[in-house]
């Protein structure tokens, strides 16, 4: 009999048989995991490997064009199985990837890896990877903050409650609220951006990133060796190149990729709390499908499914900051191999993450739903107690005195407090002031003193100086990409 849990025989590893991660194989977006995936970074590592060739022999190596065509014609003609044959042989992943690749390039296998260590392939690659990551994760970031402007232009003078301490404080609006998330965002998009561009290339260094084995290979000759490297970072489209390296570029790259993208995800779980909040209070919902389940229990519930999601992925692409930081720590020297396991791990998950965020938040960001009664109804709530010191300001031009309105206001509200929180009842203060003939010299002012766009200030004006001042000129790169719609696999 099989023990309680035993999922039965245990096939070969493969399809459903075998983990995967969820990234992957439920939330990541194809494309960026096209960018993670084997075939590309091996692919990288051939063509790294024909950038080389290219550039040496452009300097005078003896390297021919039959050389070079053959490597270029077999960049996609990768056998896995042979080199996964030859790394359980080697113990080297690279070396197991010269040997296949050489396999199919007979001509040119004496050629290929000429004077490069392993990093060359492997660091370049990464760099490569990240710099493509970005480019996928900036217009989607883009793409999320133009929604949620056009949200918050929309619904810019609709009143709401605002919150602090999640306890009920002054109005403010609805697009204003958004603006909070916004600005955010845009912060984020910036950050990206800018640790993308900051992007340097390793280049061509050689083991412990002195260039010894290129200067070898020139005949000591320095000008060719600098115009090697400069060569091939030219060919892997960076502009620049870092001078000093060990044998690996310095791990505190990682930790500024990283930083920005737990920043992200720190941004993103603050907005999906807050909609989960609204959700609780009936004022706001994400999208909801027509066939959609909230609960196998329950089926009235309308579960935030998508906040939460992106609430839960957030979480762990803020403490995968923790990963480089602790690798860049322990880097000894000109390097140790302690990193390259967990590089392999976090710095995908890092971008997978963030990019399944991304994609569900915009998701749930075209398709907000507001409740403007339920918001009304809670002002009306609140809104009279807020409004006491205008009842009391009017009555004193009306030739009252302002310590006995003070006095009646502070018992008749008490009253209202204790009918809310003891009773269970709608607050009556203001019915409580129009039957007191203490105010009748305001009662005609009641409508006009509790109007709810009387309490939101400037907010208004607020949300349409910060879009057409801050955002919409962060978004002009993008504007090509804005119409793209999001798709959730699952």
């Amino acid at each position: 009999m099989a023990a309680r849990g035993d999922c039965g025989a245990q096939p070969a590893a493969c399809g459903h048989d075998s983990y995967r991660s969820p990234l992957a194989s439920r939330y990541a977006s194809p494309e960026m995991c096209f960018v993670f995936s084997d075939k590309c970074k091996f692919r990288t590592w051939r063509q790294l490997w024909l950038w080389l060739a290219e550039a040496e022999q452009t300097l005078g190596l003896p390297i021919t064009d039959e050389q070079i065509q053959e490597m270029k014609s077999n960049l996609d003609n990768i056998d896995f199985k042979m080199a996964a044959e030859e790394e359980k042989k080697l113990r080297h992943d690279v070396m197991a990837h010269v040997h296949t690749f050489g396999h199919c390039c007979p001509k040119a296998a004496g050629i290929i890896h000429l004077g490069a260590t392993s990093c060359y392939v492997g660091d370049n690659t990464d760099l490569i990877i990240l710099r493509n990551a970005f480019d996928l994760l900036l217009p989607k970031l883009a793409r999320v903050i133009s929604r949620l402007a056009d949200f918050a232009k929309e619904r810019a003078d609709l009143p709401t409650l605002g919150f602090t301490h999640f306890q009920p404080a002054q109005l403010t609006t609805v697009g204003k609220r958004c603006c909070l998330w916004i600005q955010d965002l845009c912060m984020d998009l910036q950050n990206l951006k800018r640790v993308r561009d900051d992007l340097r290339f390793r280049g061509v260094k050689g083991t412990t990133g002195t260039q010894a084995s290129f200067l070898q290979l020139f005949e000591g000759d320095d000008q060719k060796v600098e115009q090697l490297d400069k060569l091939v970072t030219e060919k892997a489209g960076f502009k620049r190149a870092f001078i000093i390296t060990g044998q690996t570029y310095t791990r505190k790259v990682d930790i500024e990729v990283l930083s920005v993208l737990a920043s992200l995800g720190a941004s993103v779980h603050k907005i999906c709390t807050d909609i989960r909040l609204l959700a609780n209070l009936k004022e706001m919902e994400e999208p909801f499908e027509k066939q959609q389940i909230g609960s196998s229990a329950m089926p009235y519930k309308r579960n935030p499914m998508r906040s939460e999601r992106c609430c839960s992925l957030a979480r762990h692409l803020m403490t995968l900051i923790m990963d480089p930081l602790q690798t860049a720590s322990v880097q000894w020297f000109e390097r140790t191999l302690d990193d390259s396991a967990n590089r392999r791990i976090c710095l995908a998950e890092a971008f997978l993450t963030a990019d399944t965020i991304l994609n569900t938040l915009q998701n749930i960001s075209e398709g907000l739903v507001v409740y403007p009664k339920v918001i009304e109804r809670r002002i009306r709530q609140e809104l009279p107690f807020m409004a006491t010191e205008n009842i009391i300001m009017a009555m004193v031009k009306a030739g009252g005195n302002r310590q006995d309105c003070h006095e009646k206001i502070r018992v008749l509200s008490q009253q209202a407090a204790a009918v809310v929180k003891q009773e269970g009842g709608d607050n009556d203060l203001i019915e409580r002031i129009l039957a007191d003939a203490y105010f009748n010299p305001i009662h005609s002012q009641l409508d006009r003193l509790l109007d709810p766009s009387s309490f939101t200030g400037r907010a208004s004006q607020q949300v349409r100086r910060f879009l057409e001042e801050e955002v919409y000129p962060l978004l002009k790169p993008y504007e090509h990409v804005m119409k793209v719609k999001a798709e959730l696999s699952l």
